[in-house]
């Protein structure tokens, strides 16, 4: 995560998937954005894990735009309590 709370990876090995790995990661990554007053954490999500993403509430901040790749990335956002 950079410093202006922009989440540039979240990836776990194939073998960690569905375990809760990501989703300690992300909330691990929210909970440091917190303390140091980020108000809205950002990432640019792939087609496949955007469900991922809107489950921990984030959502779309913006059109499909170019990912990695030939991939579309999917802009999301998610305000943090203060």
């Amino acid at each position: 995560m950079t410093s202006t709370g922009e989440i540039i990876l979240n990836y776990v090995s194939p073998d960690a998937r569905c375990r809760g790995v990501s989703k300690a990661l992300l909330q691990g990554l929210e909970a440091r954005a917190a303390k140091l007053d980020i108000p809205v954490v950002t990432l640019q999500s792939t087609s496949t894990d955007v469900r991922f993403y809107q489950a921990a509430g984030y959502t779309a901040a913006s059109s499909p735009s170019k990912g990695f790749g030939i991939t579309m990335g999917r802009p999301m956002q998610k305000g943090l309590p203060k």
